[in-house]
């Protein structure tokens, strides 16, 4: 694993690889396009072959393609950048931002729903460390 944080650019081109488990230059290229970006094959290629220097992602060949991989997790990379943003920006305070981003979007009732239902199970999970004599 690494501790380099993917680029915001990294970050798109893994999300492609997150969905598809895995994909050849063209296929994150393709994808990339169709979201948005105007990449070139030749600068999606260059990229991919950053995030495998900063151990990101890996490829194998499959006759004259390469295929990329995710060397990193989904779950691990999108909490170290949020925890990262949040003390960035927010200087850690949760409460300061989630008053910032809930009062910028319309948020839907099943939305709210949701959050009140991971706020139920985080408080579970930080009671059970507690009982078990983690005070973290």
């Amino acid at each position: 694993m690494t501790d380099l944080q993917p680029t915001e650019r990294e970050l798109e081109a893994l999300k492609v690889l997150w969905q598809q488990g895995e994909a050849t230059v063209r296929e994150v290229c393709d994808a990339m396009n169709a979201a948005g970006e105007e990449l070139a094959y030749t600068t999606v290629l260059s990229l991919l072959q950053v995030m495998e220097q900063k151990a990101l992602v890996d490829h194998r060949r499959e006759g004259k393609a390469y295929v990329y991989l995710p060397k990193v997790e989904r779950e691990k990379t999108l909490g170290d950048l949020a925890a990262g943003f949040l003390e960035r920006v927010f200087d850690g305070s949760l409460d300061e931002y989630l008053v910032h981003a809930l009062g910028t979007r319309k948020v839907s009732k099943r939305e709210f729903d949701q959050l009140e239902e991971m706020v139920a199970e985080a408080r579970r999970r930080k009671s059970a460390r507690t009982k078990k004599g983690d005070q973290s």
